[in-house]
């Protein structure tokens, strides 16, 4: 049966799946309209359908920066009353927000103008491709008349040419729609949305500045919802698949589950969780798939990371006869330069649309979803390895207690941190110590949890925060951020404080790229210490909620913390934190070397 995408509520995810249909042919339903659904002629304009359109898929709130090719298409942009148009302070932001409101509401937006606005939010379109988001990229383009001209304009490198930006967003995107005459825009605009939708990934759009004030009669009518018709499995190949994982996993002493980040894409994380249900087996996720399994679940044991992974979550994992990895992506940073003691003979490989058994059959055109609710069903119920874990875990040390006036320590930090989460709570954790930081928190069920590592572009998360908590205003966001990350994209925090919103960032100032000290260090990883809440209150600058604190020590952490959350609730809390540079989590010193390690291998023997 079609998904049709024609309201907000069908974009909310039930639990932290991205709410967009399966992959799958896009058609538009050519059914009877209402006389009710024709539309003012002053307002069947291009502009106004793009708005429309972007309000159906669940977009109420686009991310901005103006430029003179995209003016009179924010003019259209505003006219709709379901959508809010947020302006941004740059670009590279926007696209980042776009990317964070996308991670909860299940589709971004974001409108820039020609060139210099274009690529400026492409690294943010690049990370929200690596992530596999639905994000709509907007482009008030040139004026339709100058297309094919050998005319000069501005924003560009000064050649003809305007296809520069355009060929730039092509390795980024899914698609490509370069409007500039309105007899195919209507059909353009919508396969590109849709287009986003099915497949999981950015879209291009390219609108020309003359083009979305004029009413045309493609336009006169309310758009019909879209009905994406979903992918199927290929029945035989999802039997076959399923009969020989069945008899693989079967045969097995002490089975593992490992979920992965295309969980999200794949939207299985709740097929995922009724196989683990079933089975019994042990439960761990890798890095990039926290928040995508729940941490409540009977049978989890934590992060697996290689060396880094949560305490005895590798050795369960590891010493495991087989394991089943659903939709795993298993780059340099995720298997910690490549040291995962994994062998292929003993691992099922699940990705979105194909399962490849050890060293023997793959199979393809088969759903995930599909795959594992199969599955779930034919599998012997298993807990060895989750009893094995059990016996041998020993709760985890509680961090050396601080003296009086001591200075703080970041372990200390995050265990106050662990105590500030619950169903109404989200985290995000930049690049940086952060990851390692936040992965060993314990999330309560309902409690959101977002950060970018496929991609690790820092500066991410104060665009990506001000997205999220736009798109779930009834969540109080808790952003962990470097200070060498901050400086990147600190303007933003302007942005949320226009927006109302009532996050709480941990600046965490140890005085440099942390991260990058423990795999190569060197002078350019220090960075000009600033006055971080002296900045923030300028920002703030009487406008807006805004409250700042400094903290050196856990007596000031204490009173900071529970400022935030008492008298401070409904206020932007920016909190500073002053930490040693040397202070960084056990976990990024062993990740650190090996990664160096494999940054450093010789070419090989020519």
């Amino acid at each position: 049966m079609d998904t049709k995408i024609g309201s907000l509520d069908t974009c909310k995810p039930s639990c932290n799946d991205l709410a967009c249909p399966a992959n799958g042919l896009v058609s538009t339903i050519q059914s009877s309209v209402s006389p009710s659904s024709i539309v003012n002629p002053s307002e069947s304009t291009l502009g106004r359908h793009l708005a429309r359109r972007l309000v159906q898929v669940g977009v109420t709130d686009v991310f901005s920066v103006p430029g003179d090719f995209n003016l009179t298409l924010l003019d259209h942009l505003i006219a709709e009353p379901g959508l809010n148009l947020i302006g941004c302070c740059n670009e590279l932001n926007a696209g980042y927000a776009a990317d964070g409101y996308a991670r909860s509401r299940g589709v971004g937006a974001c409108v820039v103008t020609f060139t210099v606005g274009g690529l400026s939010v492409l690294n943010a379109i690049a990370g929200a491709y690596s992530e596999n988001l639905p994000l709509i990229c907007i482009v008030g383009g040139p004026n339709s008349n100058d297309y094919g001209t050998n005319r000069i304009l501005h924003h560009t490198i000064g050649l003809p040419d305007f296809s520069q930006e355009l060929r730039c967003f092509q390795t980024v995107t899914c698609f490509q729609a370069v409007v500039n005459n309105l007899e195919d825009a209507h059909e353009l605009i919508d396969t590109a949305i849709s287009t986003s939708l099915k497949e999981s990934k950015p879209v291009y759009i390219s609108i020309g500045c003359n083009l979305p004030a004029i009413p045309h009669p493609t336009f006169s009518r309310e758009p019909v919802p879209f009905a994406l018709s979903p992918k199927l499995s290929n029945k035989m190949g999802l039997e076959a698949a399923v009969e020989a994982t069945a008899e693989f996993l079967n045969k097995a002493v002490k089975p593992v589950l490992v979920g992965g980040p295309k969980l999200r894409v794949a939207q299985a994380s709740d097929a995922f969780v009724e196989l683990a249900d079933a089975c019994g087996y042990a439960l761990a996720v890798m890095p990039s798939a926290k928040g995508l399994v729940p941490e409540h679940h009977p049978h989890f044991i934590g992060t697996y990371w290689g060396a880094v992974s949560t305490a005895f979550c590798a050795e369960i994992v590891e010493s495991a006869d087989a394991y089943l990895f659903a939709g795993p992506i298993f780059n340099d940073y995720s298997s910690v330069g490549y040291s995962l003691l994994l062998k292929k003979e003993k691992a099922i490989i699940l990705q979105p649309d194909r399962v490849v058994i050890a060293n023997g059959p793959a199979f393809g055109c088969v759903l995930m979803k599909d795959f594992l609710k199969a599955l779930s069903k034919r599998l012997k119920r298993n807990t060895t390895a989750y009893d094995n874990y059990h016996r041998i875990y020993v709760p985890e040390g509680i961090p050396l207690k601080c003296e009086p006036k001591e200075a703080l320590r970041v372990n200390v930090l995050f265990q106050h941190i662990q105590k500030m989460l619950s169903s109404e709570t989200a985290v995000i954790a930049e690049t940086g110590d952060s990851w390692f930081n936040c992965q060993k928190l314990k999330l309560p069920k309902g409690c959101g949890y977002e950060f970018q590592m496929q991609y690790g572009s820092i500066g991410w998360s104060v665009g990506a925060t001000l997205g999220y908590a736009q798109a779930v205003p009834e969540k109080r966001v808790i952003a962990c951020i470097g200070d060498g990350s901050f400086q990147v994209t600190a303007q933003d925090v302007s942005t949320m404080l226009r927006c109302g919103q009532k996050t709480i960032i941990f600046l965490i100032n140890n005085g440099g790229y942390t991260i990058e000290v423990e795999i190569h260090d060197g002078p350019y990883n220090v960075i000009k210490n600033w006055n971080y809440t002296g900045l923030v209150d300028a920002i703030h600058n009487g406008e807006g909620k805004c409250w700042t604190k400094k903290v050196r020590c856990e007596e000031e952490l204490i009173e900071a913390i529970k400022e935030a959350t008492g008298p401070k609730k409904d206020c932007l809390c920016f909190i500073e934190i002053i930490v040693h540079r040397d202070d960084t989590s056990k976990e990024l010193l062993e990740w650190g070397s090996r990664v160096s390690a494999a940054n450093s291998r010789p070419p090989n023997p020519q």
